[in-house]
């Protein structure tokens, strides 16, 4: 990648973000914040340069600087993507730590976050602006929609599907074939072997739903 990067967010996935970017020895330029405390900061050395909506900041994206959104709750990921989309008519770019083993038939989408020894096994379908912590695992043909978020150390089975704005905790265990319906919550530890619907928590082994 021959541009820098401005990574949009300074908290959460932020720091590893920045990681990731090094481990690929790609520059980046900045961070930005809704949190004006964080203006001045520095992060690794990297300074935390002004508000996320700073057009200042905002016109150098899509001319001289690419962008990654590192905000872990979805709303705001929305909203920055949107302002991405609409203001600087620009798709976040992916990260994707050097460790990370991706399948050569696997599909990926845009403004992904995925951290060291993660998995994507053959044909799995990835949607847009998700969050992989570290070692998670999603075998093959699993389909995971957009904004989902999956906990380090879980592990997706074969042809699991993953609705829109899921969350996974850590160690989950999802078995093959369940769906988890969008924006739903799995609590960490969890073994999910049923299908969860849509906007359901569910927690524990076997995995139930808590009312």
């Amino acid at each position: 990648m021959e541009k820098p990067v401005i990574i949009l967010g300074a908290k959460g996935i932020a720091h590893p973000a920045l990681e990731i970017f090094n481990s690929n020895q790609v520059i980046v330029y900045g961070f930005l914040d809704e949190d004006e405390n964080l203006h001045g900061s520095e992060i690794n050395t990297v300074p935390v340069l002004g508000h996320t909506e700073d057009d200042g900041f905002l016109k150098l994206i899509g001319k001289k600087t690419e962008a990654f959104v590192a905000v872990d709750d979805n709303k705001y990921r929305k909203f920055l993507v949107e302002l991405l989309n609409d203001r600087r008519k620009v798709q976040p770019i992916n990260a994707i730590h050097h460790t990370a083993y991706i399948s050569t038939d696997a599909q990926i989408g845009h403004g992904n976050f995925i951290n060291a020894k993660v998995t994507l096994g053959a044909g799995v379908e990835m949607g847009q602006h998700c969050i992989f912590h570290t070692g998670a695992i999603v075998d093959h043909k699993a389909k995971i929609g957009d904004f989902v978020q999956i906990g380090a150390g879980s592990i997706i089975n074969s042809e699991v599907v993953i609705e829109e704005g899921a969350f996974i905790g850590s160690g989950v265990t999802v078995v093959s074939g369940v769906t988890i319906g969008k924006n739903a919550r799995v609590g960490a530890g969890s073994v999910v072997i049923s299908s969860v619907g849509a906007n359901e928590t569910v927690f524990g082994n076997p995995a139930a739903k808590v009312k």
